[in-house]
C-alpha cells in the first residue's frame, strides 16, 4: 500500500532537476501519483476499507493543488509532468 523507499528514490531521480532536488512540484507530483497508484490498487481489492479511501481522496486533492501551481507559475512545465505521468485534464 506504501511506496518503498528504493522505488520514491528512483522517483525522484526520474524527476529531479537537480541532485538533491526533493521538492520541487514535479518530484512532489510523481511521489503522489505513485501513492495513489498503490492506495487505488489496494482499494480494488478492499472496498470497504474507508479509512484508506479517504486518504486517496486527501492526495488526490493535493496533487490537484501542486498541478494547479504548476499550471500557474509555468505552463510548459506543467504539460511536460502531464506528459511524462500520463495523466489527463
Amino acid at each position: 500500500m506504501s511506496i518503498t523507499a528504493e522505488r520514491k528514490q528512483e522517483v525522484i531521480k526520474e524527476f529531479a532537476k537537480a541532485a538533491n532536488d526533493t521538492g520541487s512540484p514535479e518530484v512532489q507530483i510523481a511521489i503522489l501519483t505513485e501513492r495513489i497508484k498503490n492506495l487505488t490498487e489496494h482499494l480494488q481489492s478492499h472496498d470497504k476499507d474507508f479509512h484508506s479511501r479517504r486518504g486517496l481522496l486527501v492526495m488526490v486533492g493535493q496533487r490537484r493543488r501542486l498541478l494547479d501551481y504548476l499550471k500557474k507559475t509555468s505552463n510548459q512545465r506543467y504539460q511536460d509532468i502531464l506528459g511524462k505521468l500520463g495523466l489527463r485534464r
